[in-house]
Parts: C-alpha cells; sequence; structure tokens
C-alpha cells in the first residue's frame, strides 16, 4: 500500500481499508494475481478522471489520414494532367492520401489503356512525393490508383 503518510507494506485488508477511511479516500487493487494482493490508497474518481483527460489528449493528438480523390477522364489533355498532379503534390506534401481514378463513360471503356497509361505518367510524376499503395486496378467503370505520402524525413 502507498498512500500520502503510510509507509509501504503489507497490511491485512480491514487495517487496510480503516485507513483509507481515515484519509477518505478509496482502496484500490492494482494487481490481484500477486500473492498477497497489491493495493493502493487513492482518490478514486480523481484517478478516473486523469486518465479520461490523457486519452484525450492522446486522441487529440493522434493524426487522421485524410482521403483527397482525383478524377481524370480517358481524353484528360496534358495541361490538366500537369494541373492535378501539382494539386496532388500539395495534398501529399500536407500528408493526406490519394485515390486517383480515371471515370469511363459509355464507349469510352473501349479504351481503358489510355486510362491506365494516364495514371501511370501520375504515378511516375509523384514517385518523390507519395508511394504507390497499389497500382492501376479496374473496378466496374472506374480504374483506381492509390497514394500514400512518404513519410517526411
Amino acid at each position: 500500500m502507498v498512500g500520502n503518510d503510510i509507509e509501504p507494506g503489507i497490511y491485512p485488508t480491514s487495517d487496510a481499508l480503516r485507513m483509507a477511511e481515515e484519509m477518505e479516500k478509496d482502496l484500490v487493487e492494482i494487481s490481484d494475481k500477486s500473492n498477497p494482493p497489491v493495493c493502493k490508497i487513492i482518490d478514486y474518481s480523481k484517478f478516473v478522471y486523469e486518465q479520461k483527460k490523457r486519452q484525450k489528449e492522446m486522441k487529440a493528438n493522434a493524426s487522421k489520414q485524410i482521403m483527397k480523390e482525383i478524377r481524370f477522364g480517358p481524353n484528360t489533355d496534358e495541361h490538366d494532367l500537369e494541373f492535378k498532379i501539382k494539386h496532388a503534390r500539395t495534398f501529399l506534401e500536407e500528408g493526406s492520401k490519394i485515390k486517383a481514378y480515371v471515370h469511363f463513360k459509355g464507349r469510352t471503356i473501349i479504351h481503358s489503356e489510355r486510362g491506365e497509361l494516364l495514371l501511370l505518367r501520375f504515378i511516375q510524376a509523384l514517385e518523390e512525393y507519395g508511394k504507390v499503395e497499389q497500382m492501376p486496378k479496374m473496378e466496374g467503370k472506374r480504374m483506381f490508383v492509390y497514394l500514400n505520402p512518404k513519410p517526411k524525413k
């Protein structure tokens, strides 16, 4: 038992409860597996409050990963591609993930190789800023590629 003015040692449970009552605190079991069980005299409500506060602080400090989407058409022009690469670069520098996809409408699905080439050029332009999570993959009428930001040095 460790309290404000109590020396650590082995005390019977009845004495420990009496000491905690005198100090107007709680007797809390720390480890029940040891023999004898380890207990501590603390203000339990204050302990719980501090634990919640610590968890809230940790949650606030945790970084949240944001997913940004960039959409292309299979006939996206060179200038438009450069413009979207520039945006993707800023997103990756901020630490966001990128989901880039080519959306095929109607008969443009015949030219799926154009979309793949477009995404491969996109990946190549951003290789120093981000790492490819998955190479271009067709799902329905869309071809996707995912990029993760490279860790900052």
